[in-house]
């Protein structure tokens, strides 16, 4: 139940290994399955959506090959703050999902800002320049009575609350 993911070098093809399907794709059938188990077992599990901040400016100064580097930095960060038998899916542009096992809501949101931290303290140097990224999560917490599609979107508008107040505090 645990995909691992991997960059095939084109900017569109996240993939599973040994899976060829498409990551949005492959991360909602382990979210559904994770909720299928949740239930039965009465497990937990959270959600968070995170975006990556500045992307589209990175692309735009420095073109699409930048932006692949920093995507690629941001899933090595994601790996190394993951257990393995959490899930990493890229959902599409700048936007990732994680699946993580057995967190309490404090728990996951703390896990959520230190993987902010840790995107935050990326740098790169393009054309001799120094650039960051950054990122902004949003976490859902689920349960007995969650539902995929449902989580997705309170994970995705809990990480545009704090895309606006990371921007408000910048």
């Amino acid at each position: 139940m645990t995909p691992n993911w991997r960059f095939d070098g084109s900017r569109s093809n996240w993939r599973r290994r040994g899976c060829d399907s498409p990551n949005r794709r492959g991360f909602e059938r382990e979210l559904n399955r994770a909720v299928a188990y949740i239930k039965r077992y009465h497990a937990t599990a959270a959600l968070i959506a995170l975006d990556v901040d500045r992307l589209k400016p990175i692309n735009d100064a420095f073109g699409h090959a930048a932006g692949d580097q920093v995507l690629k930095a941001v899933v090595a960060v994601l790996q190394r703050h993951v257990r393995s038998s959490d899930v990493i899916g890229r959902l599409g542009g700048d936007e990732f999902a994680l699946l993580l096992w057995n967190l309490s809501e404090t728990d996951a949101k703390a896990k959520a800002a230190a993987l902010e931290q840790a995107v935050d303290r990326l740098s790169f140097v393009f054309r001799g320049r120094l650039v960051t990224a950054g990122a902004s999560t949003g976490v859902a917490i689920l349960g007995l009575h969650a539902e995929a599609g449902r989580a997705l979107e309170e994970a995705d508008s809990a990480m545009y609350v704090r895309k606006a107040q990371r921007r408000h505090e910048a």
